[in-house]
């Protein structure tokens, strides 16, 4: 049982101001165009959308860093963008938001990951993606690492895998060791290509779906989730699996066999989308702040809730965390 108070949460945030976490992974530029429909197109049958206004967010890895500088802490993000203008666009966003790019290595043998959205009348109406799943080359990833070698305080590092060809079997080993060689904790999203190269990480934090794909059998019940999670534990020589379930909350297992089931916490559903990434940057935050497992997975819990509830890919702050708490009173899980 974890109980969780606002003077906790307040001193862990605190602390997290302290912290630099690093984020090695997929970068993505998440683009929107926004408009209304009232017609068909007399070419297809196909909606017409007239265009009101054009957005640009930080997705991918990108967005993991986002959520750690909303709460404090010191991002450092690692990772491939295209000598392109959609390169320079997501650069330009990241340092908008107050997020350093040094860490992003320009690759011109592949373009900028990019996510295009057209919204109509509210509604997604299609998706197009441009991106280039191939493994970077061996010279960008040494560029990659010796990002992290130069970088000094490092408390926690976050392996964000989108299958868009960064995280390499050799970039996740080199990762490991660098963060080994350190005593650095490792927090990973995983993707199912690499999911078992992730041996020896302090956490993995795969949904349901990649956790039913690793092990080969579909997770229906509580009971089937806790049992996957201890069977990765054991497979993956990880500390903890944490398996994310959506409205269902989430299920930890740690590697001395204690469980918690962690309930959901939000009243309303908008949007999920990035609710991943503010999980993992939670957990990483507050383990980095000298959290418990179970005060971190608490905590993370809390702030999927609150960016579930809104519309849109949004961070959680400080001050969203301690409120949710205060109205809650103390959160026992």
């Amino acid at each position: 049982m974890t109980e969780l108070r606002p003077d906790r949460l307040a001193d862990l945030l605190e602390r997290t101001t302290a912290t630099t976490v690093a984020v090695v992974g997929d970068v993505m530029l998440d683009r929107y165009f926004w408009g209304s429909v009232a017609r068909v197109s007399p070419e297809a049958p196909v909606p017409v959308v007239d265009v009101d206004d054009e957005s640009f967010h930080l997705g991918g890895a990108a967005n993991v860093a986002a959520n750690l500088l909303s709460l404090g802490a010191t991002p450092l993000l690692c990772g491939v963008v295209g000598d392109d203008g959609m390169g320079r666009t997501l650069r330009d966003v990241a340092r908008q938001c107050g997020l350093s790019d040094r860490g992003l290595v320009v690759d011109a043998a592949r373009p900028t990951t990019v996510k295009t959205r057209v919204i109509g009348n509210n509604q997604q109406i299609v998706r197009l993606d441009r991106e280039d799943r191939t493994a970077v080359s061996a010279a960008v990833a040494e560029a990659l690492i010796a990002v992290l070698a130069q970088a000094s305080n490092i408390g926690a590092v976050i392996l964000e895998d989108y299958n868009k060809g960064v995280l390499t079997p050799d970039v996740i080993a080199r990762v490991l060791r660098f963060a080994a060689d350190r005593s650095i904790p490792v927090f990973v999203d995983p993707k199912r290509e690499n999911f078992f190269a992730y041996r020896g990480a302090f956490l993995m934090k795969p949904n349901r779906k990649e956790a039913e794909e690793a092990v080969g059998v579909p997770l229906r019940t509580a009971d089937d989730v806790r049992r996957a999670a201890a069977i990765l534990v054991e497979r993956l020589e990880a500390r903890n699996v944490l398996i994310t379930l959506g409205a269902e909350g989430m299920i930890l297992v740690e590697a001395d066999g204690n469980t918690a089931a962690v309930p959901t916490v939000a009243r309303r559903v908008a949007d999920v989308s990035g609710a991943g990434d503010t999980v993992i940057a939670t957990l990483a935050a507050m383990i980095a702040a000298g959290a418990a497992m179970r005060e971190a997975a608490t905590i993370s819990n809390i702030a999927a809730g609150i960016v579930v509830a809104e519309p849109g890919i949004v961070t959680v702050t400080p001050k969203q965390l301690l409120e949710a708490v205060a109205e809650y009173g103390s959160i026992v899980q």
